[in-house]
């Protein structure tokens, strides 16, 4: 058998395949195309939105990264028009840039910036080999999750007159949120919705009365809140006060060496790239006021803000009251009704709150809100489930 050559004639019957081997081609391409545009897009948007909570310092690299953005999107739409499709006209922004641009503006950039760093990084190698794309766009993605997670390290460099105070933050998700209140509620409602829906089912398949039903689920709701909120302010009165002492001992060492850690400090600042002189000078600049170079060390070498280290009552109370809300779900049936009408409602209410809770927080993470819900409601929903058989077994025993 020989390999037909370009000069070899093609018979007339494989033409029609061949036009449609193109066509499909040219449509796979099209829908390649439109996906990495709306990709684009997105990010554009998201980035934008992100510069409107963020500080001066990061205000314009976020306006850079999304011009980047909008220029790949022009790349991608340039594509499609030349294989004659339509390019979609931009839309309104998503449910999750609206969501994380709210959360920017509402609490910081810090809260979100981990998870948009976590879904560049997962993008850096997005356009790696991909003949549509430019040469410098694989380079562009792989930038930007080392932009962001400088980002989170630093808020910019700080020359004399500002004393330091822009110099770079690094703070960790647990309480980018300046007071772990937000920590608290979104971990408080998903932990009032499972317990409380378990607890409440459990009485409810061991047939319990509907007065019996509806004390159990407030005194769940009762104990679970108050026991949430003591533990989150025990927690985070704990880790104040670990910070606190980290604090405190960098004071101990500025007073005791502070040529040491002028050095260290200038040495901070070239490993983000500040040439030798400038950082050395910059150093000794901060280091000439002592409450300056507390705060910039704490900054810099520690990773903690000494205005923002977390505060317990709030973050108790958010927790407390978040506990009670979901908890609140399945007890609101029972205030009203009892037997298998009471239960079916608490059953539908928990479900739907179940996946609500879930998808929201996907929509967060960079997942898709239909299976951060699902994943919500089977591990919920099953822990609901089990305890209602086990409630139902022992109420049929002691009967």
């Amino acid at each position: 058998m020989s390999i037909p050559t370009r000069d070899t004639e093609t018979p007339d019957n494989e033409a029609p395949d061949n036009a449609t081997s193109r066509t499909r081609g040219d449509r796979q391409a099209a829908a390649r195309f439109r996906a990495a545009l709306d990709a684009e897009r997105r990010s554009a948007a998201l980035y934008r939105g992100l510069a409107a909570g963020a500080d001066a310092n990061r205000r314009q690299i976020f306006l850079e990264l999304a011009a980047v953005e909008e220029r790949h999107a022009s790349h991608w739409a340039d594509k499609l028009a030349a294989l004659g499709e339509s390019v979609p006209a931009p839309g309104g922004a998503d449910l999750r840039t609206r969501l994380l641009s709210w959360l920017a503006r509402r609490f910081s950039v810090d809260a979100v910036l981990p998870l948009v760093e976590r879904a560049e990084r997962a993008d850096a190698g997005l356009y790696e080999g991909d003949p549509d794309a430019t040469t410098g766009m694989a380079a562009d993605e792989r930038s930007h999750a080392r932009v962001l997670s400088r980002l989170r390290e630093d808020r910019g460099e700080a020359g004399p007159a500002e004393g330091g105070r822009g110099i770079a933050r690094r703070e960790r998700w647990h309480r980018s949120d300046r007071s772990g209140a937000l920590r608290a509620a979104v971990f408080g409602v998903n932990d009032g919705l499972v317990s409380n829906a378990s607890l409440v089912m459990g009485f409810a398949g061991a047939g319990a009365a509907r007065t019996a039903v509806l004390f159990a689920g407030v005194a769940g709701l009762l104990a679970g809140a108050f026991s949430m909120a003591a533990g989150e302010y025990v927690s985070v009165r704990s880790q104040r006060e670990s910070y606190e002492r980290e604090i405190a001992l960098e004071a101990e060492e500025l007073r005791e060496d502070p040529e040491a850690e002028t050095e260290e400090l200038a040495l901070i600042y070239r490993a983000k790239g500040m040439p030798a002189d400038e950082a050395e000078r910059i150093a000794a600049t901060i280091m000439k006021n002592q409450d300056t170079a507390l705060e910039t060390m704490a900054r810099e070498e520690l990773g903690l803000d000494p205005e923002e280290l977390g505060s317990p009552w709030s973050a108790a109370l958010s927790s407390l009251f978040a506990f009670a809300l979901g908890a609140l779900v399945v007890v609101l049936p029972y205030v009203f009704a009892g037997g298998t009408a009471a239960l079916v409602t608490a059953v539908v209410l928990a479900s739907t709150a179940l996946f609500t809770v879930g998808a929201v927080l996907g929509l967060v993470n960079g997942k898709t809100p239909l299976r951060g819900g699902a994943r919500q409601l089977l591990v919920g929903g099953g822990a609901a489930v089990i305890v209602y058989a086990i409630g139902h077994v022992i109420g049929n025993g002691a009967v």
